[in-house]
């Protein structure tokens, strides 16, 4: 009888693990949702969907605007620090940086950067 009571308490303690992991897997994943949506400040250049990064550089404005107004591709920004791309949602505020290499503030949500600011990148010093 008492070895029937040692194994329901060690079900309980798997069951008790169990939960204790599900929980802990669950505030990990919070945590990154809450740090993937919050504010930030990343620097790179305005570029088209169409070119992306082949397009991230300051000779590419003229090109940029010319498939943003006649191919309908989007001003996307492409952060320097992983390359990555995203669609700017503030079209508007974008269209006069196309081709500059700037600092972006705003919150990004999946591959859109949801845009508070935009102002021309620090020159760089070597």
């Amino acid at each position: 009888m008492a070895q029937g009571i040692k194994n329901r308490g060690g079900f309980l303690e798997g069951e008790i693990m169990k939960v204790r992991f599900a929980v802990a897997m669950a505030a990990t994943l919070f945590a990154g949702a809450l740090t993937m949506a919050a504010d930030g400040s990343w620097t790179g250049w305005i570029s088209d969907s169409q070119c992306g990064v082949k397009g991230a550089n300051d000779k590419a404005g003229e090109c940029t605007t010319k498939c943003v107004k006649e191919h309908g591709a989007k001003y996307v920004f492409v952060n320097d620090a992983d390359k990555k791309i995203y669609v700017v949602d503030a079209q508007d505020k974008v269209a006069a940086h196309a081709g500059h290499h700037v600092t972006v503030k705003g919150t990004v949500d999946g591959e859109t950067l949801k845009l508070t600011s935009i102002d021309m990148a620090a020159a760089a010093t070597k």
